[in-house]
Protein backbone atom coordinates (compact mmCIF):
# COMPACT_ATOMS: atom_id res chain seq x y z
CA UNK A 1 0.00 0.00 0.00
CA UNK A 2 1.37 3.60 -0.98
CA UNK A 3 1.35 6.67 1.56
CA UNK A 4 -0.29 9.57 0.98
CA UNK A 5 2.50 12.55 0.40
CA UNK A 6 2.60 16.15 -0.44
CA UNK A 7 -1.69 16.44 0.62
CA UNK A 8 -3.14 19.74 0.89
CA UNK A 9 -3.53 19.00 4.80
CA UNK A 10 -2.82 16.41 6.95
CA UNK A 11 -3.56 12.91 6.51
CA UNK A 12 -5.66 11.38 9.23
CA UNK A 13 -4.74 7.71 10.14
CA UNK A 14 -8.44 6.46 9.16
CA UNK A 15 -8.42 2.22 8.56
CA UNK A 16 -7.47 2.83 5.02
CA UNK A 17 -4.29 4.80 5.45
CA UNK A 18 -1.72 4.06 2.89
CA UNK A 19 -4.21 2.90 0.52
CA UNK A 20 -4.44 4.92 -2.86
CA UNK A 21 -7.48 5.25 -4.71
CA UNK A 22 -7.62 6.76 -8.29
CA UNK A 23 -11.24 7.85 -8.91
CA UNK A 24 -11.85 8.39 -12.77
CA UNK A 25 -15.83 7.91 -12.24
CA UNK A 26 -18.54 10.73 -12.51
CA UNK A 27 -21.60 11.64 -10.99
CA UNK A 28 -22.37 9.89 -7.97
CA UNK A 29 -22.00 6.07 -7.30
CA UNK A 30 -18.95 5.60 -7.56
CA UNK A 31 -17.43 9.26 -6.54
CA UNK A 32 -19.66 8.62 -3.46
CA UNK A 33 -17.53 5.17 -2.93
CA UNK A 34 -14.40 7.04 -3.31
CA UNK A 35 -15.75 9.67 -0.70
CA UNK A 36 -16.47 6.82 1.92
CA UNK A 37 -13.26 5.46 1.56
CA UNK A 38 -10.99 9.35 1.97
CA UNK A 39 -13.07 9.35 4.75
CA UNK A 40 -11.57 6.72 6.47
CA UNK A 41 -7.77 7.05 5.55
CA UNK A 42 -7.53 6.33 1.91
CA UNK A 43 -5.25 8.76 0.01
CA UNK A 44 -7.78 9.52 -3.24
CA UNK A 45 -6.54 11.40 -6.39
CA UNK A 46 -9.36 12.19 -8.48
CA UNK A 47 -8.87 12.33 -12.32
CA UNK A 48 -11.24 14.63 -14.17
CA UNK A 49 -11.59 15.76 -17.91
CA UNK A 50 -8.83 18.99 -18.50
CA UNK A 51 -11.86 20.67 -20.07
CA UNK A 52 -15.29 19.16 -19.18
CA UNK A 53 -13.89 18.21 -15.20
CA UNK A 54 -16.41 15.74 -13.71
CA UNK A 55 -19.95 16.67 -14.23
CA UNK A 56 -21.11 16.62 -10.95
CA UNK A 57 -19.73 19.72 -10.39
CA UNK A 58 -23.03 21.02 -12.14
CA UNK A 59 -24.89 18.83 -10.09
CA UNK A 60 -27.19 20.44 -7.51
CA UNK A 61 -27.72 23.44 -5.32
CA UNK A 62 -24.77 26.44 -5.72
CA UNK A 63 -23.78 29.36 -3.58
CA UNK A 64 -23.06 32.03 -6.19
CA UNK A 65 -21.02 29.97 -8.91
CA UNK A 66 -19.77 27.59 -6.08
CA UNK A 67 -20.99 23.79 -6.73
CA UNK A 68 -21.83 22.60 -3.05
CA UNK A 69 -22.39 19.05 -3.70
CA UNK A 70 -18.97 18.80 -5.27
CA UNK A 71 -17.69 20.25 -1.78
CA UNK A 72 -19.02 17.19 -0.32
CA UNK A 73 -18.64 14.43 -2.81
CA UNK A 74 -15.34 15.51 -3.80
CA UNK A 75 -13.70 15.93 -0.13
CA UNK A 76 -10.48 14.27 1.22
CA UNK A 77 -10.30 13.85 -2.93
CA UNK A 78 -6.72 15.43 -4.56
CA UNK A 79 -7.44 16.41 -7.79
CA UNK A 80 -5.54 16.01 -11.35
CA UNK A 81 -7.04 16.48 -15.26
CA UNK A 82 -6.75 14.27 -17.57
CA UNK A 83 -7.70 13.54 -20.54
CA UNK A 84 -7.74 9.63 -20.39
CA UNK A 85 -8.68 9.32 -24.22
CA UNK A 86 -5.85 10.93 -25.58
CA UNK A 87 -3.37 8.27 -25.69
CA UNK A 88 -0.75 10.34 -23.86
CA UNK A 89 -3.11 11.13 -21.22
CA UNK A 90 -4.15 7.05 -20.40
CA UNK A 91 -0.11 6.32 -20.22
CA UNK A 92 -0.07 9.09 -17.62
CA UNK A 93 -3.04 7.36 -15.65
CA UNK A 94 -1.40 3.80 -16.61
CA UNK A 95 1.77 4.81 -14.85
CA UNK A 96 -0.66 6.36 -11.65
CA UNK A 97 -1.82 2.65 -11.37
CA UNK A 98 1.75 1.12 -11.08
CA UNK A 99 1.81 2.54 -7.61
CA UNK A 100 -1.73 2.58 -6.75
CA UNK A 101 -4.08 -0.01 -4.88
CA UNK A 102 -7.92 0.68 -6.40
CA UNK A 103 -9.26 1.93 -9.64
CA UNK A 104 -12.70 3.46 -9.38
CA UNK A 105 -14.26 4.04 -12.99
CA UNK A 106 -18.13 4.11 -14.10
CA UNK A 107 -17.75 4.07 -17.83
CA UNK A 108 -20.33 1.94 -20.19
CA UNK A 109 -18.37 -0.84 -21.00
CA UNK A 110 -15.30 -1.58 -23.30
CA UNK A 111 -14.37 1.96 -23.19
CA UNK A 112 -11.31 1.53 -20.56
CA UNK A 113 -10.59 -1.44 -23.26
CA UNK A 114 -11.11 1.05 -26.03
CA UNK A 115 -8.70 3.39 -24.25
CA UNK A 116 -6.04 0.70 -24.12
CA UNK A 117 -6.59 0.55 -20.14
CA UNK A 118 -8.07 -2.97 -20.09
CA UNK A 119 -8.19 -3.85 -16.60
CA UNK A 120 -6.58 -7.75 -17.28
CA UNK A 121 -3.30 -5.45 -18.47
CA UNK A 122 -3.78 -3.20 -15.26
CA UNK A 123 -3.55 -6.26 -13.08
CA UNK A 124 -0.97 -7.49 -14.66
CA UNK A 125 1.66 -4.53 -15.03
CA UNK A 126 0.12 -3.97 -10.46
CA UNK A 127 -0.96 -7.44 -9.49
CA UNK A 128 -2.53 -6.09 -6.43
CA UNK A 129 -4.86 -3.70 -8.06
CA UNK A 130 -8.36 -3.48 -7.67
CA UNK A 131 -10.58 -2.60 -10.08
CA UNK A 132 -13.99 -1.71 -9.69
CA UNK A 133 -16.30 -1.17 -12.55
CA UNK A 134 -19.85 0.69 -11.42
CA UNK A 135 -22.15 0.99 -14.24
CA UNK A 136 -25.99 0.57 -14.55
CA UNK A 137 -26.84 -2.79 -15.55
CA UNK A 138 -23.19 -4.45 -14.88
CA UNK A 139 -20.19 -5.81 -17.53
CA UNK A 140 -22.36 -8.90 -18.83
CA UNK A 141 -25.91 -9.70 -20.03
CA UNK A 142 -28.38 -8.34 -22.38
CA UNK A 143 -28.45 -4.49 -20.86
CA UNK A 144 -24.77 -4.42 -20.18
CA UNK A 145 -24.26 -1.82 -23.28
CA UNK A 146 -27.66 0.62 -21.94
CA UNK A 147 -26.86 3.77 -20.65
CA UNK A 148 -27.49 3.22 -16.75
CA UNK A 149 -28.81 6.32 -14.93
CA UNK A 150 -30.26 5.72 -11.40
CA UNK A 151 -33.95 6.82 -12.42
CA UNK A 152 -33.64 3.52 -14.46
CA UNK A 153 -32.21 1.35 -11.90
CA UNK A 154 -35.74 3.13 -9.13
CA UNK A 155 -38.01 2.27 -12.13
CA UNK A 156 -36.43 -1.50 -12.67
CA UNK A 157 -35.70 -2.42 -8.75
CA UNK A 158 -39.60 -2.87 -7.97
CA UNK A 159 -38.88 0.90 -6.08
CA UNK A 160 -40.97 2.86 -8.06
CA UNK A 161 -44.17 0.57 -8.29
CA UNK A 162 -44.21 0.40 -4.89
CA UNK A 163 -44.04 3.78 -3.92
CA UNK A 164 -46.50 6.57 -4.44
CA UNK A 165 -50.53 6.07 -3.19
CA UNK A 166 -52.62 3.46 -3.86
CA UNK A 167 -54.37 4.46 -7.68
CA UNK A 168 -51.96 7.10 -8.37
CA UNK A 169 -49.20 6.67 -11.08
CA UNK A 170 -45.20 5.06 -9.61
CA UNK A 171 -43.09 7.46 -7.96
CA UNK A 172 -39.63 8.61 -8.20
CA UNK A 173 -37.06 9.59 -5.73
CA UNK A 174 -36.61 13.34 -5.71
CA UNK A 175 -32.61 12.37 -5.17
CA UNK A 176 -29.91 9.98 -6.11
CA UNK A 177 -31.55 7.21 -4.29
CA UNK A 178 -30.34 4.38 -6.37
CA UNK A 179 -26.35 5.97 -6.98
CA UNK A 180 -26.93 6.33 -3.58
CA UNK A 181 -27.43 2.87 -2.07
CA UNK A 182 -24.44 1.70 -5.28
CA UNK A 183 -21.77 4.24 -3.78
CA UNK A 184 -22.56 2.55 -0.54
CA UNK A 185 -22.33 -0.86 -2.16
CA UNK A 186 -19.37 -0.22 -3.92
CA UNK A 187 -17.67 1.12 -1.08
CA UNK A 188 -18.08 -2.16 1.18
CA UNK A 189 -16.98 -4.24 -2.04
CA UNK A 190 -13.68 -2.57 -2.18
CA UNK A 191 -12.88 -2.78 1.74
CA UNK A 192 -13.99 -6.77 1.16
CA UNK A 193 -11.33 -7.10 -2.20
CA UNK A 194 -8.71 -5.05 0.16
CA UNK A 195 -9.13 -7.66 2.45
CA UNK A 196 -9.00 -10.50 0.59
CA UNK A 197 -5.97 -9.49 -1.20
CA UNK A 198 -3.91 -9.22 2.36
CA UNK A 199 -4.87 -13.01 2.35
CA UNK A 200 -3.95 -14.07 -1.62
CA UNK A 201 -1.62 -10.76 -2.74
CA UNK A 202 -3.62 -10.13 -5.64
CA UNK A 203 -6.58 -7.86 -6.71
CA UNK A 204 -9.30 -8.40 -8.33
CA UNK A 205 -12.48 -6.82 -10.75
CA UNK A 206 -15.18 -5.70 -9.08
CA UNK A 207 -18.71 -5.90 -11.19
CA UNK A 208 -21.19 -3.24 -9.04
CA UNK A 209 -24.00 -2.54 -11.25
CA UNK A 210 -26.86 0.29 -9.80
CA UNK A 211 -29.80 -1.91 -9.99
CA UNK A 212 -29.09 -4.82 -7.85
CA UNK A 213 -28.55 -3.16 -4.26
CA UNK A 214 -31.36 -0.62 -4.42
CA UNK A 215 -33.50 -4.13 -5.70
CA UNK A 216 -32.28 -6.21 -2.73
CA UNK A 217 -33.18 -2.50 -0.65
CA UNK A 218 -36.50 -2.90 -1.99
CA UNK A 219 -36.96 -6.08 -0.35
CA UNK A 220 -38.80 -9.95 -1.03
CA UNK A 221 -41.08 -9.20 -4.05
CA UNK A 222 -39.03 -11.58 -6.26
CA UNK A 223 -39.31 -14.38 -4.02
CA UNK A 224 -42.95 -13.91 -2.72
CA UNK A 225 -43.87 -13.54 -6.62
CA UNK A 226 -42.31 -16.49 -7.27
CA UNK A 227 -43.63 -18.19 -4.10
CA UNK A 228 -46.93 -17.13 -4.40
CA UNK A 229 -47.88 -15.08 -7.20
CA UNK A 230 -48.39 -11.98 -5.09
CA UNK A 231 -47.30 -8.73 -6.30
CA UNK A 232 -47.10 -5.91 -4.07
CA UNK A 233 -48.98 -2.55 -4.96
CA UNK A 234 -48.50 1.13 -3.69
CA UNK A 235 -49.61 1.61 -0.03
CA UNK A 236 -49.04 5.77 0.47
CA UNK A 237 -47.51 5.99 3.53
CA UNK A 238 -49.13 2.73 4.66
CA UNK A 239 -47.68 -0.86 5.25
CA UNK A 240 -48.78 -3.87 4.90
CA UNK A 241 -46.99 -5.23 7.43
CA UNK A 242 -47.92 -3.10 10.13
CA UNK A 243 -50.72 -0.18 11.13
CA UNK A 244 -50.87 2.57 12.71
CA UNK A 245 -47.81 3.42 10.16
CA UNK A 246 -48.47 6.92 8.47
CA UNK A 247 -47.55 10.17 8.48
CA UNK A 248 -50.15 12.39 10.80
CA UNK A 249 -50.47 16.46 10.70
CA UNK A 250 -50.05 17.79 14.25
CA UNK A 251 -51.96 21.29 15.39
CA UNK A 252 -48.96 23.46 14.86
CA UNK A 253 -48.95 22.06 10.90
CA UNK A 254 -46.26 20.01 11.07
CA UNK A 255 -45.90 15.99 10.44
CA UNK A 256 -44.88 13.41 12.40
CA UNK A 257 -44.47 9.66 11.47
CA UNK A 258 -45.02 6.79 13.22
CA UNK A 259 -44.46 2.73 12.93
CA UNK A 260 -45.71 -0.27 15.22
CA UNK A 261 -43.65 -2.91 13.72
CA UNK A 262 -43.42 -4.52 17.57
CA UNK A 263 -46.46 -5.16 19.23
CA UNK A 264 -45.97 -3.82 22.22
CA UNK A 265 -45.26 -0.42 20.20
CA UNK A 266 -48.86 -0.69 18.71
CA UNK A 267 -50.41 -1.55 22.36
CA UNK A 268 -48.93 1.57 23.54
CA UNK A 269 -50.18 3.72 20.52
CA UNK A 270 -53.67 3.00 20.85
CA UNK A 271 -53.22 3.43 24.66
CA UNK A 272 -51.89 6.93 24.25
CA UNK A 273 -54.58 7.88 22.02
CA UNK A 274 -57.36 7.18 24.37
CA UNK A 275 -58.77 3.54 22.45
CA UNK A 276 -57.19 0.92 25.05
CA UNK A 277 -60.45 -1.11 23.86
CA UNK A 278 -59.02 -2.05 19.94
CA UNK A 279 -56.27 -3.85 21.32
CA UNK A 280 -58.83 -6.48 22.50
CA UNK A 281 -59.74 -7.74 19.16
CA UNK A 282 -58.71 -10.80 17.44
CA UNK A 283 -57.46 -9.15 14.53
CA UNK A 284 -54.94 -7.16 16.80
CA UNK A 285 -52.72 -9.53 17.04
CA UNK A 286 -50.31 -9.14 14.76
CA UNK A 287 -49.04 -6.56 12.32
CA UNK A 288 -50.30 -7.98 9.46
CA UNK A 289 -53.77 -8.17 10.32
CA UNK A 290 -54.01 -4.59 11.42
CA UNK A 291 -52.87 -2.93 8.53
CA UNK A 292 -56.23 -4.54 6.85
CA UNK A 293 -57.79 -2.18 9.41
CA UNK A 294 -55.64 1.19 8.79
CA UNK A 295 -58.29 3.00 7.95
CA UNK A 296 -60.41 2.66 11.60
CA UNK A 297 -56.52 2.78 13.54
CA UNK A 298 -55.26 5.72 11.16
CA UNK A 299 -58.43 7.63 12.08
CA UNK A 300 -58.23 7.06 16.16
CA UNK A 301 -53.97 7.97 15.50
CA UNK A 302 -54.34 11.25 13.50
CA UNK A 303 -57.59 12.68 15.61
CA UNK A 304 -55.30 12.66 18.53
CA UNK A 305 -52.17 14.05 16.96
CA UNK A 306 -54.29 17.01 15.10
CA UNK A 307 -54.96 18.40 18.09
CA UNK A 308 -52.04 18.64 19.64
CA UNK A 309 -48.57 20.23 18.58
CA UNK A 310 -45.48 18.49 17.53
CA UNK A 311 -43.63 18.79 20.52
CA UNK A 312 -46.38 17.64 22.79
CA UNK A 313 -46.93 14.63 20.43
CA UNK A 314 -43.29 13.70 20.37
CA UNK A 315 -43.21 14.03 24.19
CA UNK A 316 -46.17 12.15 24.78
CA UNK A 317 -44.98 9.55 22.59
CA UNK A 318 -41.79 9.29 24.18
CA UNK A 319 -43.27 9.13 27.86
CA UNK A 320 -45.41 6.46 26.91
CA UNK A 321 -42.56 4.29 25.01
CA UNK A 322 -44.13 4.03 21.94
CA UNK A 323 -42.37 5.32 18.58
CA UNK A 324 -42.73 8.54 16.45
CA UNK A 325 -40.26 10.91 14.73
CA UNK A 326 -40.55 14.20 13.29
CA UNK A 327 -40.77 15.00 9.81
CA UNK A 328 -37.83 16.47 8.69
CA UNK A 329 -36.44 19.24 6.57
CA UNK A 330 -33.09 20.83 5.51
CA UNK A 331 -33.03 23.35 8.26
CA UNK A 332 -34.82 20.40 11.07
CA UNK A 333 -31.64 18.41 10.24
CA UNK A 334 -29.18 21.16 10.46
CA UNK A 335 -30.98 22.45 14.06
CA UNK A 336 -31.45 19.15 15.93
CA UNK A 337 -29.43 18.03 18.81
CA UNK A 338 -28.94 14.49 18.47
CA UNK A 339 -27.68 14.36 14.66
CA UNK A 340 -24.96 17.49 15.57
CA UNK A 341 -24.01 15.82 19.15
CA UNK A 342 -23.38 12.88 16.86
CA UNK A 343 -21.32 14.22 14.13
CA UNK A 344 -24.07 13.21 11.58
CA UNK A 345 -23.70 16.41 10.00
CA UNK A 346 -20.68 18.64 11.01
CA UNK A 347 -19.04 21.63 9.85
CA UNK A 348 -15.86 22.31 7.76
CA UNK A 349 -13.65 24.89 6.81
CA UNK A 350 -13.50 25.83 3.11
CA UNK A 351 -11.37 28.06 1.15
CA UNK A 352 -14.09 29.78 -0.67
CA UNK A 353 -17.28 29.28 1.45
CA UNK A 354 -16.00 29.70 5.12
CA UNK A 355 -17.92 27.55 7.60
CA UNK A 356 -19.59 24.75 5.50
CA UNK A 357 -22.17 22.00 7.12
CA UNK A 358 -22.09 18.80 5.61
CA UNK A 359 -22.87 14.90 6.40
CA UNK A 360 -20.35 13.95 8.66
CA UNK A 361 -18.43 10.30 7.98
CA UNK A 362 -21.18 7.19 8.36
CA UNK A 363 -20.14 5.32 10.85
CA UNK A 364 -17.81 5.76 13.99
CA UNK A 365 -15.11 3.78 15.05
CA UNK A 366 -13.46 3.52 18.17
CA UNK A 367 -9.77 3.67 17.29
CA UNK A 368 -9.74 4.59 13.94
CA UNK A 369 -12.20 6.81 13.26
CA UNK A 370 -13.20 8.78 10.12
CA UNK A 371 -12.37 12.72 9.44
CA UNK A 372 -12.72 15.38 7.28
CA UNK A 373 -9.56 16.86 5.83
CA UNK A 374 -10.36 18.87 3.11
CA UNK A 375 -13.60 20.00 1.08
CA UNK A 376 -13.83 19.64 -2.97
CA UNK A 377 -10.76 20.86 -4.98
CA UNK A 378 -10.67 23.10 -8.08
CA UNK A 379 -10.44 21.23 -11.46
CA UNK A 380 -6.61 20.60 -11.42
CA UNK A 381 -5.49 21.62 -8.35
CA UNK A 382 -3.17 18.95 -7.60
CA UNK A 383 -1.82 17.35 -10.72
CA UNK A 384 1.78 18.85 -10.95
CA UNK A 385 1.89 17.44 -6.87
CA UNK A 386 0.52 13.82 -8.03
CA UNK A 387 2.61 13.63 -10.89
CA UNK A 388 5.56 14.70 -9.69
CA UNK A 389 5.03 11.66 -7.22
CA UNK A 390 4.82 9.59 -10.04
CA UNK A 391 8.03 10.41 -11.43
CA UNK A 392 6.60 12.51 -14.05
CA UNK A 393 9.72 15.35 -15.04
CA UNK A 394 8.02 18.78 -14.74
CA UNK A 395 9.35 19.43 -18.32
CA UNK A 396 7.00 16.52 -19.71
CA UNK A 397 4.48 18.04 -17.12
CA UNK A 398 4.89 21.15 -19.07
CA UNK A 399 4.68 19.64 -22.09
CA UNK A 400 1.19 17.62 -21.77
CA UNK A 401 -0.06 20.70 -20.69
CA UNK A 402 0.66 22.29 -23.66
CA UNK A 403 -0.84 19.77 -25.40
CA UNK A 404 -4.03 19.77 -23.60
CA UNK A 405 -4.00 16.13 -21.88
CA UNK A 406 -3.30 17.73 -18.40
CA UNK A 407 -4.66 20.80 -16.79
Amino acid sequence: MTVATDTPTDTARGPLHGVRVLDVSTILAGPLACQILGDYGADVIKVEHPRLGDSMRGHGPVNGDVPLWWKEVSRNKRGVAIDLGKPEGAEVLRTLLRDADVLVENFRPGTLERWGLDPASLIEENPRLVVARVTGFGQTGPYSARAGFGTLAEAMSGFAHLTGDPGGPPTLPAFGLADTIAGMAASSAISMALYAREQSGRGQVLDINLLAPIMTAVGPGPTAYQQTGEIGMRQGNRSVNNSPRNTYETKDGHWVAISTSAQAIAERVLRLVGHPEVIDEPWFVSGRQRAQHADLLDDYVGSWIRERTRADVTAAFSEAGAAVAPVYDARDIVEDEHVLATGMITFVEDDELGELAMHGPLWGMSETPGSIRFTGRPLGADTDAVLREAGIAPDRVAELRERGVVT
